[in-house]
């Protein structure tokens, strides 16, 4: 099963099971060069991508503030704003955080690559693949219900650092969001259409 880089560093698999590798063991978590962990291997051949991950590495440090945002990012499904998130640890804890700590909890989980912002929302969601942090990332973002689809791509990737390179611009960030509609939003389109 693939963790995403949130479930890692909270030690859950995808079914919310304490990892465990084919022994019955916790896998040991080792580096791999990417700036979040998870806890296996995987390939990411026949989806656009043609490279493969090996040994994780180590899990970075939480702070219980910075665990609560990503908790409430996970469990979310969706992306949210900074104040719904302080609205939502007030509703929990009854106490209402700073909007600074907030910020800077986020700053910390986005450079981890644990969570995304996205820019055209001004709206954060927790990391649900397994690539690297500074990797080519699109969100495909449904103008009707909202939702949101992360995904990676190797040849995506490769063609705008060769276009960043002809011109001689250096990337800090390759993050797209492409608006439009979802499949479930079309298929309700069609079907009020013909009904």
């Amino acid at each position: 099963m693939i963790q995403t880089p949130a479930q890692a560093v909270r030690g859950k698999s995808p079914a919310g099971k304490a990892a465990k590798d084919n022994n019955g063991q916790s896998p040991k978590a080792e580096p791999h060069g990417h700036g979040h962990s998870h806890t296996h291997s995987h390939s990411h051949k026949g989806h656009g991508h043609e490279y493969e991950h090996a040994s994780p590495p180590p899990p970075p440090a939480l702070t219980p503030g910075r665990r609560r945002i990503l908790t409430i990012l996970e469990e979310a499904g969706q992306p949210l704003g900074a104040y719904e998130m302080i609205d939502r640890l007030a509703s929990a804890s009854g106490k209402r955080p700073a909007p600074i700590s907030i910020y800077r909890a986020l700053d910390f989980l986005v450079d981890q690559g644990l969570v995304h912002r996205l820019a055209s929302r001004n709206a954060f969601m927790a990391c649900g693949q397994a690539h690297q942090a500074h990797e080519m990332v699109a969100f495909l973002i449904c103008d009707v219900c909202g939702s949101v689809s992360e995904a990676a791509s190797q040849p995506m990737r490769q063609s705008l650092t060769a276009l960043a390179q002809e011109i001689g611009f250096v990337a800090r960030d390759q993050i797209i969001e492409v608006t439009g509609r979802c499949a479930t939003c079309q298929d309700s389109a069609l079907a009020h259409k013909e009904g």
